[in-house]
């Protein structure tokens, strides 16, 4: 079974203290840190500490990393991660065409020297505009992918599923170069509207037997459960950690 960590960013509308101690209460060793948490967050190492919690990974913004790579580098040494991924691109940051994924991808490819040379893993992680049709079958991520074996992705399972592709696909796809996967779950379309139509894992669409063994099957060691908008964090984080054990 692979190590099974939780993305703070869902747990955003609670106080971090209670949420540290909730999720080591209901089960979990690990999380994943974000962004905003970082500023909000001075302690967070000693908070971790105390809470009985990893962070092995950590969601860094790409203008943040470029800005300033020995930030983040202290940062994920402090709290002991061994990977550090950017998560996102506002709209109007996002490439229209090919080459303009090309010349992103490249950009990845620099942001990520430094991590490298000090150790850390570093990739991207995706949402669903990556996945869209450029011509000929290639998507964005095809072409992140493409750019460095050593550019790591953080697999998204939920948004590939919200793009309308096969996840078992893109697994099989990427192999080894996924090093952790996001197990986000799906809602029937209609249901769980006011959690914008994300389900606690194993309670919505997505088939996590054959999810998980191609994860397996690509070697991947890290799911990192994750949802955008729970209204109850605990019975999400409870629910979806005794799906993925079961797996």
């Amino acid at each position: 079974m692979p190590a099974i960590s939780y993305q703070l960013y869902g747990s955003r509308n609670w106080p971090l203290l209670d949420t540290l101690a909730m999720l080591y209460a209901t089960g979990f060793n690990e999380v994943e840190g974000y962004g905003a948490l970082f500023a909000q967050a001075p302690s967070l190492t000693e908070d971790l500490a105390t809470a009985g919690l990893n962070m092995p990974t950590l969601h860094y913004g790409l203008a943040d990393l470029e800005r300033d790579p020995g930030a983040a580098i202290d940062l994920a040494q402090a709290v002991g991660a061994e990977a550090v991924f950017a998560p996102f691109l506002d709209a109007e940051d996002r490439p229209t065409d090919r080459a303009g994924w090309e010349v992103f991808a490249e950009r990845l490819v620099a942001a990520g020297k430094p991590l490298q040379k000090a150790g850390l893993i570093f990739g991207w992680h995706n949402h669903d505009f990556e996945l869209v049709d450029l011509g000929d079958g290639v998507t964005p991520l095809d072409i992140i992918a493409g750019a460095s074996p050593d550019l790591k992705l953080e697999l998204d399972l939920g948004w590939v599923v919200r793009a309308g592709l096969d996840p078992v696909h893109l697994i099989r796809t990427y192999g080894d170069q996924i090093h952790s996967a996001h197990i986000k779950d799906l809602a029937p379309q209609g249901d769980c509207v006011d959690e914008d139509g994300w389900a606690d894992v194993g309670y919505g669409v997505m088939d996590w037997t054959a999810i998980h063994g191609a994860l397996q099957g690509a070697g991947v060691s890290r799911y990192v459960i994750e949802h955008d908008n729970p209204n109850d964090h605990h019975r999400f984080a409870s629910r979806s950690l005794a799906t993925v054990q079961a797996l």
